[in-house]
C-alpha cells in the first residue's frame, strides 16, 4: 500500500473515532473511561498521521 494511501486511511479511522467520541459525549450512559480511551486512540492516529505525513515530505 502506498505510504499515501496507507494516510488516508488512517484519517478515516481518525474521523470515524471522532464521530464516535462527540457520540459517546453526548449519551449520558458511556463511561468517562471509555471516552478517554477512544480519545487517546485519535491522538496515537493523529500523531501517526503527522508522523508519515512528514517523512512524504
Amino acid at each position: 500500500m502506498p505510504l499515501s494511501s496507507h494516510i488516508e486511511e488512517l484519517k478515516k479511522k481518525h474521523l470515524t473515532l471522532s464521530q464516535q467520541v462527540e457520540q459517546a459525549q453526548r449519551s449520558p450512559g458511556t463511561p468517562d473511561a471509555e471516552i478517554s480511551e477512544m480519545k487517546k486512540q485519535k491522538l496515537r492516529l493523529k500523531e501517526e498521521i503527522e508522523r508519515l505525513s512528514s517523512e512524504m515530505v
